[in-house]
């Protein structure tokens, strides 16, 4: 309570200080009014009628200020920001949390009065708490119910489903249909607003020439000037009202219209069919929702431009045929010709806006792949020419970049000569059929080409828009028409309404219905309650397959598929959610604490998670990253037990963790806790088989043998196969216990080194436990994953200097200025020259001829217009160049970074960068940066024309322009926050999504699609919070700024008709009211370009920041490269090892020391988590020491080149990877080797046949992470690539984990007989794979535990390594006996 009431107190002062200040201001303001018309009461005593008008605005303005500056008393307390919810946050459980608290925050925009909505107030507590501290995520106001995504999308979502009856109907005019019958009633308001803004704004020009004819003595009643000052003044106050709420208003309907595509598109994701999701890839779909679904949000401010430019034109061509008569007829197909010309400039642009987008999604699904397999390109020193490959498509996508920008550019140039081209064939036209041409006609008529510009400008934006808006609605509705898995493959029965858990009736399953040859065949299988079935067979033979078609993943040929009961499914490969180890156990169940701990008993992790600095609250990098492959595993296994269910389905579950860790989870698991459940699991450890009630053989997508253990020994060669094989393998073990050692271990065995080692270890283990104990205390510990890192203050200048540098050295940046300024004085020159040479009126004589008049006119037109045009090509260069320079220092720094980089860096922040805002940068800031220079010319410009005429406007404009600097600068630090804050919360969105559409099958597989798409909503509105108050926040300024715009408007009319008449040539006069009447609109596009330009230049400081990430070492080191014959021996050396992962992480290595000897095959075994992967990496240098060294024949492998490193070494990695493109492409990607190699290979690893099947051989297609091979033959293909590289050094990293004995034994037998001479270095949980090694390192938690020969370690029946093959051979053989038994 204490905390609520000191936030309360902190926050009510805020405000306080909010309302003081603003009070002050506008009391002050107000004085500066009563101030002028006391000041022109002195000077102009004998006019004091006259000042009835000003008086009248001044205390209309003034009073409204006051009332502003009061504004909030009645309102103030129920918009305090009472609480910070948080102290700013990025991952997805900080958002969620946030969300939690809700209600107490809720915007104050829900309740906010008529008065408050109308000058934006609602928002001002927000700015002032941001203008005294650095806002946080906590002091945004929650969305309320009218803006939230979870109310708005179901109304979406059944008008949608309503129209089209099912996803695969969906076109894109039912989409656009849906989306309009959603938010119809927000449209039409802004529509109505809009039109009200058309109407105010064509006011000013229509009177133009009326006050122009007051100026020069024309008098249609008494204070008829006071009347049109009045009218001028009321117009631009409605103009200003009615503009800001629409733009207000449009922004609501775009962030609710970009809130419910994200969701269509999530939501889609999670129902996608496997053969729909080969087709469009991860990196793609975030497309769809990073790039597209903006597109279409951004859409909303063009969405009223088609009938807005028809009403302009309209009102437009009244005022001309008013002013110049039938000319205006020739000033209508002028304008339809500026109009029509742009069609085959909007067909290009579609065109190459289609093929941009297209390049894009190439590039972002390669950069998706990349970035989540960087380890295993790091480890082969493959990076370099996967950068090039990302290089090679980015140049794809510039080429069409760079079409579609000089087409815009070309397009841009096109219409801002097209108001000047209306102008000259209506004057040209008027000189020709003999109308006269005065000062206030032409005045009337540039104040209304001047407006009529702004359908013209907006024409090829809107176009363009409509071309993009249109690409994206394709893109979207093409995914949302993709198939969806067969809702109809199972058949699901009431929970307890039948005995049998699973049955299928001749099934046939195919995960691709066009093939003829269907993935299961003939599948009869009945499944009773409390079963438990093993299902084994060879790699590729059909395994995973037949748990997924009982998950309803495959689609169903034929057959009957029924279910009954709930399933929890544990996948081949682990699936982690980002977040704490926890929630993933929890997995959306409420806490039950005995629960809980019996599943951690159950699954091994209590000690793991005792290691741990924060335990069960450690956060998990994306992906499990900072965790072993058996953790994973287990804690994927305490996920499904938790849950509860009825049926549990394994996917192998025992091959990522170490034979003392399996044997605990299935007695503890599977005969367990779940001893009452029906289980079906897949294994390849054949002691496992005998437990089961029912063994179902797969070969070739069939069931070719099922029954009991003895029953189908002797039934069949298939799984006699499987089952020789594994007695072969304890046979070996039985001979290694004996004694019997191969010759070449005998002949080290005498060895002095061989032999001092255990003794060396004992030392150094003693050593190392109390340095790496030591270490561990005093060392700072935290999370691996941190929040996102996100500037603060204020941009700084360097980021706006690099980023005018970075092309050409910042060299065009003059030229493009001087353009600019060179088109203004040309466009006020031609004004200018058209008000001072035409007369007045009829009855005065023209200051020149008329063909004069209108040749001067058009050379001036010309010369603008060239200059335009340098200015559009020079900008687009210049940019360009600028966003291609910046893709490529990016890409470089994060493919050169560390692996803790990545570790600690979901993958979601850096695609971010590498779309979104690489897409603001190519398109966007370089046009942003350019109107912020051209429109403070062009302001500058207006001013000159105004205080020219009527100095005396200085006495309120710079007043007016200080306090619109003040304003600036006192929105400017919130606005800031805001946007970084908006960034900060897209990465979640897209983390959470890539995460749903790659554990998809796991998250169907518990029935959880409700909750994920909940998380997700709630992800979205976290986003939308600070984009609403964005949108808040800069209506607020603008609105403030046109008011003070608006009087200074108002005071250069009201000292016009005060002077007396002669003093100043009214031509000259209705030039300034002409200007003057868009210098409201000029300084508010001035102000709010400067801030949204800070705001989008946030994607520039973004895309810096990861410029400047620190580099691994160098990849080559000249001065001290190794010899091409290095490693000649293999002999590797570690001396006092000491690993963390981070610094403020505890050590995982703590002083380890031992000799691999080279040529000789060593086996490291130990529990899961002790150490055995991090070992590797560090012998990769994916990870550097924390302290001692490791050297390959006497070599320091910290003295030299990481490539120099990596590429002399081999290695087979514990999760096998392949990356989308070809077979070829996959073993070979430096295309070193030649076809002939690479066949060697495959059929040294056991796939030649299997290639030679296929239709292109190595050319045949691999989809994303290899989907479309089966686990155990991705491992083979990492042999493969072993294989070709033929090193002196191979490490294997439980690399037969995913395959069975028999296929286990084979690449035994492939390693022995093609690396004889090789140092070996194996990690396995298979006890049989290290047993004929010749030397066994085992490790616990991070030191050496035991190190010594296999035969000497189990001669000594107290060693540790005895012990694990004891305990290894007694559940083996005891599970042969039971059967034998039975």
């Amino acid at each position: 309570m204490e905390i609520k009431k000191k936030h309360g107190r902190i926050n009510g002062g805020a405000l306080e200080n909010y309302k003081r200040t603003r009070f002050l201001y506008y009391k002050q303001t107000f004085a500066c009014c009563q101030g002028l018309s006391l000041l022109n009461f002195f000077l102009y005593q004998s006019l004091q009628v006259q000042f009835l008008v000003p008086d009248i605005v001044y205390v209309i303005t003034g009073l409204f200020l006051c009332y502003s500056g009061f504004l909030g008393n009645n309102q103030g307390e129920e918009s305090i920001l009472r609480e910070p919810l948080l102290n700013g946050g990025t991952s997805i459980s900080i958002v969620e949390s946030d969300e939690s608290k809700g209600e107490e925050t809720v915007t104050p925009f829900s309740k906010a009065g008529f008065f408050s909505l109308l000058t934006f107030s609602w928002i001002g507590p927000l700015i002032a708490e941001g203008n005294k501290k650095t806002l946080d995520l906590g002091d945004v106001p929650q969305l309320d119910t009218s803006n939230s995504v979870v109310a708005v999308f179901p109304a979406f979502r059944n008008k949608l489903q309503c129209d089209c009856g099912g996803s695969n109907g969906v076109t894109t005019l039912k989409l656009v249909k849906a989306l309009i019958f959603a938010f119809w009633a927000e449209i039409l308001l802004t529509a109505l607003f809009l039109l009200l803004d058309i109407l105010a704004s064509y006011v000013g020009p229509y009177l133009i020439d009326t006050f122009v004819q007051y100026l020069n003595g024309r008098r249609e009643f008494k204070n008829e000037g006071y009347v049109l000052v009045m009218v001028f003044f009321l117009a631009k106050l409605v103009e200003c009202l009615s503009l800001r709420q629409c733009s207000f208003r449009l922004q609501q309907v775009g962030f609710r219209i970009r809130a419910v595509m994200i969701t269509m598109i999530y939501n889609k994701g999670l129902t996608l069919s496997c053969q729909s999701k080969q087709g469009h890839t991860t990196g793609e779909i975030i497309n769809f929702m990073s790039v597209d679904a903006e597109r279409i949000g951004d859409f909303i401010w063009y969405m009223h431009g088609p009938w807005m430019v028809i009403v302009q034109v309209t009102l437009a061509l009244l005022i001309l045929y008013k002013n110049v008569g039938l000319a205006s007829v020739a000033a209508f197909f002028a304008t339809i010709i500026v109009m029509l010309a742009n069609v085959p400039l909007g067909k290009w642009e579609e065109k190459f806006q289609g093929k941009l987008m297209e390049s894009k999604d190439k590039r972002m699904k390669a950069t998706s792949e990349i970035l989540r397999n960087m380890r295993i390109l790091k480890l082969q020193g493959w990076e370099m020419k996967f950068l090039s490959k990302i290089v090679d498509l980015r140049k794809n996508e510039t080429g069409w970049l760079k079409k579609y920008l000089y087409t815009s550019a070309m397009t841009t140039f096109f219409f801002w000569v097209a108001p000047t081209f209306v102008s000259v064939v209506t004057f040209g036209t008027c000189m020709l059929i003999g109308i006269p041409l005065e000062s206030g006609k032409i005045l009337s008529s540039l104040a209304t080409f001047r407006i009529l510009q702004q359908p013209i400008y907006l024409l090829p934006d809107l176009i363009s828009m409509i071309v993009q808006t249109k690409v994206s609605l394709d893109r979207i509705t093409s995914f949302l028409r993709l198939v969806d898995l067969q809702s109809d493959v199972i058949e699901r029965l009431p929970k307890g309404s039948s005995d049998t858990a699973i049955e299928i009736v001749d099934g046939n399953f195919s995960w691709d219905l066009s093939s003829p040859n269907p993935t299961l065949k003939d599948i009869n299988l009945r499944v009773c309650r409390g079963m438990r079935v093993a299902v084994c067979g060879t790699v590729g033979s059909g395994k995973s397959s037949l748990l997924s078609c009982m998950l309803g993943e495959v689609p169903k040929i034929s057959g009957i598929l029924k279910l009954c009961g709930t399933k929890a499914y544990v996948a081949q490969s682990p699936w982690i959610q980002s977040g704490k180890i926890e929630e993933n156990i929890l997995f959306g169940k409420e806490m039950d604490r005995e629960r809980y701990e019996r599943v951690l008993d159950a699954c091994s992790l209590k000690k793991d998670l005792e290691v741990l600095s924060f335990g069960d609250q450690t956060v998990i990098g994306e992906r499990g990253i900072n965790l072993s492959g058996g953790q994973k595993q287990r804690i994927q296994i305490a996920r499904a037990l938790y849950q509860n269910a009825d049926i549990y389905l394994f996917d192998d579950p025992f091959s990522a963790v170490d034979a003392h860790t399996g044997t605990h989870l299935f007695k503890e698991c599977l005969l367990g806790l779940l001893g009452s459940k029906t289980v079906i699991y897949v294994t390849h450890q054949v002691e496992f088989l005998p437990a089961a009630d029912l063994i179902l053989v797969m070969k070739d997508g069939r069931i070719t043998q099922a029954g009991k253990y003895n029953e189908i020994l002797n039934s069949g060669t298939d799984f006699m196969e499987l089952v020789g094989a594994h007695k072969k393998a304890l046979s070996a073990l039985n001979s290694v216990e004996t004694g019997s050692l191969s010759e070449k271990l005998s002949i080290h065995e005498d060895s002095d080194n061989i032999g001092g080692t255990s003794e060396v270890v004992e030392k150094e283990e003693n050593s190392g436990g109390q340095n790496g104990k030591a270490e561990e205390i005093d060392g700072p510990k935290g999370q691996l994953v941190q929040e996102e890192e996100r500037e603060k203050g204020k941009v700084g200048l360097w980021v706006y200097w690099n980023y005018m540098r970075t092309a050409y050295g910042g060299a065009l940046v003059p030229f493009i200025l001087l353009s600019q300024i060179l088109f203004q004085l040309l466009q006020i020159g031609s004004n200018y020259w058209m008000a001072w040479a035409s007369p007045v009126s009829d009855d005065v004589k023209p200051a020149v001829r008329g063909s004069t008049l209108i040749i001067v006119y058009v050379a001036l037109a010309v010369g603008s217009s060239f200059c335009v045009l340098s200015r559009a090509m020079l900008l687009v260069t210049a940019g360009y160049k600028t966003a291609t320079i910046l893709f490529n220092k990016m890409h470089l720094c994060v493919f050169r970074a560390p692996m803790s980089f990545f570790d600690a860096t979901p993958s979601g922040r850096i695609l971010n960068r590498a779309s979104t805002d690489q897409s603001t940068i190519d398109t966007n800031i370089a046009t942003q940066v350019g109107a912020c220079a051209f429109q403070l010319i062009q302001l500058l410009g207006i001013i000159a024309v105004m205080s020219q005429v009527a100095w005396q406007v200085f006495i309120v404009f710079i007043p007016v322009a200080a306090t619109c600097i003040w304003y600036q600068q006192y929105y400017i630090p919130s606005a800031r926050e805001l946007s970084r804050l908006a960034g900060v919360c897209k990465a979640p969105i897209i983390q959470h999504f890539s995460e749903t559409i790659s554990g998809s099958m796991t998250i169907r597989s518990f029935d959880q699609e409700s909750r994920f798409r909940d998380t997700n909503m709630k992800l979205i509105d976290g986003y939308i919070r600070p984009k609403f108050s964005i949108a808040g926040a800069i209506e607020w300024l603008c609105f403030r700024l046109d008011m003070l715009s608006s009087v200074t408007f108002a005071f250069s009319l009201v000292f016009l008709i005060s002077v007396p008449e002669g003093v100043i040539d009214p031509g000259l006069a209705g030039l300034t009211v002409t200007y003057g009447l868009n210098l409201n609109m000029i300084l508010a596009w001035v102000i709010w370009n400067f801030c949204n330009m800070e705001n989008i230049i946030i994607s520039v400081e973004r895309i810096l920041q990861y410029t400047s990430i620190p580099s691994e070492p160098p990849l080559v080191i000249e001065e001290n490269r190794p010899a091409c014959s290095w490693p000649s021996h293999g002999q590797v050396d570690i001396q006092d090892l000491q690993v963390r992962y981070a610094p403020h992480m505890p050590l995982v290595l703590r002083g380890l020391t031992c000799t691999f000897l080279g040529g000789m095959k060593t086996g490291i075994v130990g529990r899961t988590g002790s150490g055995k992967s991090t070992l590797i990496q560090t012998l990769f240098r994916i990870v550097e020491p924390a302290a001692g060294q490791i050297t390959i024949d006497g070599t320091n492998i910290s003295s030299i080149g990481l490539h120099d490193l990596r590429s002399r070494l081999s290695i087979i990695p514990q999760d096998p990877t392949m990356f989308e493109g070809t077979v070829r492409s996959n073993l070979d990607p430096l295309e070193e080797y030649s076809d002939e190699q690479i066949w060697e290979a495959l059929d040294k690893c056991q796939l030649g046949d299997e290639v030679r099947k296929k239709e292109g051989k190595l050319d045949s297609a691999v989809t994303e992470n290899g989907e479309n091979w089966s686990m155990g033959q991705r491992q083979l293909v990492c042999l493969g690539r072993v294989l070709l590289k033929k090193s002196k050094v191979l490490v294997l990293d439980e690399a037969t984990a995913s395959v069975d004995t028999a296929t286990d034994n084979l690449i035994q037998q492939t390693l022995r007989q093609h690396f004889v001479d090789s140092t070996v270095i194996t990690i396995a949980h298979r006890i049989t794979s290290v047993l004929d090694s010749d030397m066994v390192l085992l490790l616990d938690h991070g030191l050496v535990e035991e190190y010594d020969t296999p035969t000497r370690l189990l001669e000594n029946k107290s060693s540790s390594f005895a012990k694990l093959v004891a305990e290894y051979t007694v559940r083996s053989n005891s599970s042969l006996e039971n059967v034998a038994d039975t």
